[in-house]
Parts: structure tokens; C-alpha cells; sequence
């Protein structure tokens, strides 16, 4: 029998929804060939650890969170088994929005650890958030800071994937001064890294990075930075929501260099690509959307092309709706599907950021991953809603 439940509708009543047949993804035989694509993987916290949430953010040691690290470590598990890769410490897992570089400097050994274990591909990302904004007064500030974290991933054996700075977008005055603390931070790698470009979207705290506020010029200077240090560069993700502005720079890139998408509301068409190229992914919604994500790249492997859209394509209204603005809180409907799925016995979040969506949005976000598919058990999915509901005072 289908599992029914009531839910909560924008216009305030309430009205019957019957879930979908469970959709049971296949897990891919060997690796994923035609395209790298890496997860950007949320953590868990530990809801009975009695932490301030009003505390953390930048700056060190101001009231790190407690970690469920089985829990935390299981989910990297579950992303690797579907062939994805996992980009860690990332902005999904609230790196620089509670998850300050203690606890990341933790979460990236402990991780690495298991990905050697498990043969799972990582990559680790590196800023600047442990200095706190009084302490960046000038670029060597923060060249030194990149350094540090630089440093803790690569002496782990890890990749990098080299963050966009919040304190560089503080103290630079001019592009000249992005492109001497990029040159020397990426002169000192021992492995090529990811650089990391992301929209004030994401964070408003990064607006005008690159040193100005046109995202033409802004992709010029990036790319210069780029075709400068060609050898330390793996790729460049960029998180601007702009398909066409990714496409352009995609195809400016120097040969060799990977465009990884972090356009969470058009991935689907930037991944399969067009005759003059395509681009790999970094993406957070690989975190909640893993299942589908790999059935797509699989079907792509074999050359199957609606196969890829028939997995995939469900799954953006989705993902822009997790991403609506404000952007940032993309991270609550990340959670709130590994909860749904049972990853997670609990909808806690550091800094207490379950709180950032509203209840009307996470039962618009229940029908639309059922219509993905990705309500994995209905009858545990439905429960788990029915408790937040509670909570809210709705039963």
C-alpha cells in the first residue's frame, strides 16, 4: 500500500500527498569514467554535546562544535560506494558558518584516514578561517594563513582545494594583490589544487572577489592566475549561478585544466556538455542527490544520454529549491535529506542551522526528492517528516 502523509502547503492549509514508488539506483561495478565528479559532504554534529550555538565561525577556537564522527564518516562511505568523491571541509559542511578550522583540521585527517581505508577519492580544502578578521591586516597575514592549512592537507596526503578567502576579500585593494598571494601559495603546492571561486550568493562576505565587482573582469584575472601557474592548477570550481558566464570560462581554460561546476541549479546541462566541451563537477547537492547523480554518470559511461537526462533532470527543481536564496542556508535541505534517508538519527545542525528553512520549504523540499526519487525508504522518509511536523506543532 502506498505511504501517505499530510503536509504543510505554502498558502498555509494542509493537504494529503501519497508518496512514489521507492526507485532502487544501481551502484556503479568500476569507477566512473567520463567525468570526475566530486561531493561536497556535509557533517554531523552530535546533538547531545552541550555547545553554545551561537559560537564559532572564523577565527580559532571560538566554541568549535562536537562531531558525530561515525555518523560523519559513514556518509563519506555511502558517497564513495556511489563512485563520487568527496570534497571535504568544504562550505556544505559549514566550513567558515560554525565549522571553524579546529574542528575542519580534525574532520580532514579523520577523513583522509578513511578514504585510504576505503579507496575513496578526496580532495581537501584550504583557506583562511582561522584568522580571525582583527589579524589579517595585510596579504602576508594572509599568505601565511593559506600556508598553515596548505600545509596540514598536503603533510596528511591530501589534495587541495584552494578556498576563496573572506579575509583576502577584506584586505586586497587591487587584482595585483589576488594574484601575489595566489602565486604564492600555489608556488609552494607539491600537488596540483582546486581553486575555489565562490559567489557572494554563497557567502556575502566574498562580493567583489578577484578585486572587482564585474564577474567579466573578475574571469579574466582568475584565468590569468590560472594560465600563470598552469602547472599547479588541477581546475578551477566556480559557484556563480551563471551557466553561460561558466561556459565561457570553461572554454578559456588552458588544455588541461578542469572547469568543475558548482552551478547548483544548472549542473545537469554543464555536465553533459556540447561539441566544444563539458565540465566535471563540485558540487553540494551531490551530497543529497548521490544515488541519482552516479546513475546519471554511469549512463553517461555507457553513452546513454537519456538515461543521464532521466536521472539527472529530476533532480534540478530539486536542487534549486535547496538552493534558493538565501543561498548560504542550501546547507539545511542537505541535512535535512540525510535525515530523511536515515544517514543521520536526528535534524540537528551546528550553530543550530536547522532552523535556517522554514517548515513550509522542507515539505516542498519532501515532494520534490520524491519526485526525484530519492526518498530511498518511504515509510522511514514519511516517519521522519511526521516528527518535524511535531515539533512544529502540526500532527
Amino acid at each position: 500500500m502506498p505511504t501517505a502523509i499530510r503536509l504543510p502547503c505554502v498558502d498555509g492549509g494542509v493537504a494529503p500527498y501519497t508518496l512514489r514508488e521507492r526507485v532502487a539506483w544501481s551502484k556503479p561495478a568500476a569507477p566512473l569514467r567520463s567525468r570526475v565528479a566530486y561531493a561536497a559532504a556535509h557533517v554531523v554534529c552530535d546533538p547531545l554535546a552541550d555547545a553554545d550555538p551561537l559560537s564559532g565561525g572564523e577565527g580559532e577556537g571560538e566554541g568549535e562544535p562536537s562531531i558525530d564522527w561515525e555518523a560523519t564518516l559513514a556518509y563519506r562511505r555511502h558517497l564513495w560506494s556511489y563512485g563520487l568523491a568527496v570534497a571535504e571541509a568544504m562550505d556544505t559542511a559549514q566550513r567558515g558558518m560554525g565549522l571553524g578550522w579546529q574542528a575542519a583540521r580534525q574532520l580532514i585527517c579523520r577523513a583522509l584516514d578513511e578514504a585510504r581505508a576505503c579507496g575513496g577519492i578526496i580532495a581537501c580544502g584550504a583557506g583562511t578561517d582561522h584568522l580571525a578578521p582583527n589579524d589579517a591586516r595585510s596579504l602576508h597575514d594572509i599568505e601565511r594563513a593559506y600556508e598553515e592549512q596548505v600545509e596540514w592537507v598536503e603533510s596528511h596526503g591530501g589534495r587541495v582545494i584552494l578556498m576563496a578567502s573572506r579575509a583576502l576579500a577584506r584586505v586586497a585593494r587591487t587584482p595585483d594583490d589576488y594574484r601575489s598571494v595566489y602565486g604564492k601559495v600555489l608556488g609552494q603546492l607539491s600537488r596540483p589544487a582546486i581553486l575555489h571561486w565562490l559567489g557572494d550568493m554563497f557567502d556575502p562576505q566574498l562580493a567583489g572577489y578577484w578585486g572587482t565587482p564585474d564577474l567579466g573582469e573578475a574571469m579574466s584575472i582568475c584565468l590569468s592566475v590560472i594560465s600563470e601557474h598552469r602547472a599547479k592548477v588541477d581546475g578551477v570550481k566556480i559557484s556563480l549561478l551563471d551557466a553561460e558566464r561558466e561556459i565561457e570560462m570553461r572554454r578559456c581554460l588552458p588544455a588541461g585544466v578542469r572547469m568543475y561546476t558548482g552551478d547548483d541549479f544548472n549542473y545537469d546541462r554543464l555536465i553533459l556538455g556540447d561539441e566544444r566541451g563539458h565540465s566535471d563537477a563540485l558540487l553540494g547537492i551531490f551530497d543529497a542527490i548521490a544515488p541519482a547523480a552516479s546513475a546519471a554518470l554511469q549512463a553517461l559511461d555507457r553513452g546513454d544520454v537519456d538515461a543521464y537526462r532521466a536521472a539527472l533532470g529530476p533532480t534540478v527543481p530539486l536542487s534549486r529549491h535547496v538552493f534558493m536564496r538565501p543561498t548560504y542556508a542550501y546547507k539545511t535541505g542537505v541535512v535535512f535529506l540525510a535525515y530523511l534517508n536515515g544517514h543521520q538519527t536526528h535534524f540537528r545542525m551546528i550553530g543550530g542551522a536547522e532552523s535556517w528553512r522554514s517548515v513550509p520549504h522542507l515539505c516542498e523540499l519532501f515532494r520534490l526528492a520524491d519526485a526525484a526519487g530519492l526518498l530511498l525508504d518511504g515509510e522511514l522518509a514519511a516517519e521522519r517528516m511526521r516528527r518535524v511536523l511535531a515539533v512544529a506543532g502540526i500532527t
